[in-house]
């Protein structure tokens, strides 16, 4: 499934447990880890120390990769790493697509202060930026991340970047031969009910139904049988959480674009939404074009 799987690191907390995250995932998938830092060439960090003219930020990176390699040494894991300068959220982007990551594992959040690179703003550039899945991890208080995972949700609204994601779930459950759970949301109409409205809703209705049916029938297709049907009223974001809580979910796989129009439920601003604030690892899959 993985071989090569991008690190973006800063030795934050965050950080810490997406680097254990990641070599859970590198020991199932026999894949190398890439420990990268970025010095963020925004920041003045050059200076004078005994004569010799640094950058800061550059050996700070430096000794920040060394603890990483420790730590993924003492577990295990095959692991490189690189230090450069750049601005963050692209260059790490850029870095995925050049060098052939299969996958990107960032927190949702990082350092505070100067040197910080990895906050969650810059983690949803990278799931904007990256034609390379992206898999995000917001740690909650006194909670271990599940893995393998057993229950993979996979929210549709019918559209080639939806499908696009459902491709790469798919693969990740069938690999994993874990349960998938298939979700379209139907959007309440904000305005009063007339016929127009009862007709949009209709059709709303069975263009949830088939994006579902799309997915469960390539799930077959790819012999996963363990399938659960999810056609959910009101709020995207809302449902998405809600079908996180109450169905035990380990790990959401959506896209980064969508339907346009009043039917959308997969636009930029809900995956990021979903980055933000879903208790378990997004996987953030964009259109590769």
């Amino acid at each position: 499934m993985y071989e090569d799987i991008l690190l973006p690191f800063d030795g934050s907390d965050g950080a810490a447990e997406a680097l254990y995250h990641a070599a859970e995932i590198a020991h199932w998938a026999d894949a190398t880890i890439h420990v990268l830092f970025v010095a963020d060439t925004a920041r003045d960090s050059v200076t004078v120390v005994e004569s010799q003219v640094v950058d800061a930020l550059v050996q700070e990176g430096e000794d920040i990769v060394k603890e990483a390699e420790k730590t993924l040494q003492t577990l295990g894991a095959d692991y490189e790493s690189d230090v450069v300068q750049g601005n963050p959220a692209p260059t790490i982007a850029e870095y995925a697509e050049r060098y052939d990551h299969d996958l990107v594992v960032m927190p949702t959040h990082g350092r505070e202060g100067i040197s910080r690179y990895l906050l969650g703003s810059v983690t949803e550039k990278v799931v904007r930026l990256c034609s390379v899945p992206v898999l995000t991890v917001r740690m909650q208080p006194d909670e271990q991340l599940a893995f393998p995972y057993e229950n993979i949700l996979l929210p549709t609204d019918g559209s080639d970047g939806a499908a696009h994601a459902a491709e790469h779930g798919l693969a990740l459950a069938s690999a994993l031969d874990a349960t998938v759970h298939v979700l379209s949301v139907v959007e309440e109409p904000s305005l009063g009910v007339d016929v127009r409205s009862t007709v949009s809703g209709r059709e709303t209705e069975q263009a949830a139904t088939d994006a579902v049916e799309d997915v469960v029938s390539e799930a077959e297709t790819c012999g996963i049988t363990n399938t659960v049907r999810h056609i959910e009223h009101g709020a995207p974001i809302e449902e998405i959480l809600d079908t996180i809580d109450s169905n035990d979910i380990d790990a959401v796989v959506m896209g980064t674009t969508g339907k346009r129009g009043t039917d959308r439920i997969l636009l930029g601003s809900v995956a990021e939404k979903t980055v933000r604030t879903a208790p378990v690892p997004v996987i953030t899959v964009g259109n590769q074009e």
